[in-house]
C-alpha cells in the first residue's frame, strides 16, 4: 500500500448497486481488485437518487421501490499505478457495457498532528 501526498489521480467508477460480477457485488470486486493490485485506497459511496444512460431514476425515496441504487467506487493513487488498473476494469465494467469510469487529476493533503504544546 502507497502512503500517497501531492498530486495523484482520482479514479470514479459509476455502476448500480445490482451489477454483478460471477454473482458477487461489481463494486465489491473492483475494491478487491483494487486492494490486490496495492493502490492506495478505494471507497464504495452508495448514492441516495440517480440514473444511468439506459435506465429510469432510482431513488431511496419511501414509495419507491427500487433497490438498484447507484453505487461509486472512489480510488486515489498516483497517475501510473491508476492507469495500470484500467485494463481490470475493461474487463469488470467493459464486458457488460454497465457503468462509467471517469479519471481527474487531484492532490492528496494529509493532516499532520498538533505540534506538543499547541
Amino acid at each position: 500500500m502507497t502512503r500517497l501526498t501531492g498530486g495523484a489521480l482520482r479514479l470514479t467508477v459509476l455502476v448500480g448497486e445490482n451489477d454483478t460480477w460471477r454473482h458477487r457485488p461489481l463494486y465489491s470486486e473492483i475494491v478487491h481488485r483494487a486492494h490486490a493490485a496495492g493502490l492506495a485506497g478505494a471507497s464504495v459511496f452508495r448514492g441516495i437518487e440517480g440514473y444511468g444512460g439506459s435506465s429510469p431514476v432510482h431513488t431511496v425515496r419511501l414509495l419507491s421501490l427500487s433497490g438498484d441504487l447507484p453505487v461509486s467506487v472512489v480510488i486515489v493513487d498516483a497517475a501510473e499505478r491508476v492507469r495500470a488498473f484500467l485494463p481490470q476494469l475493461d474487463e469488470l465494467v467493459g464486458a457488460e457495457g454497465e457503468g462509467l469510469v471517469v479519471l481527474d487529476a487531484c492532490e492528496v493533503y494529509r493532516p499532520r498532528p498538533p505540534e506538543p504544546g499547541r
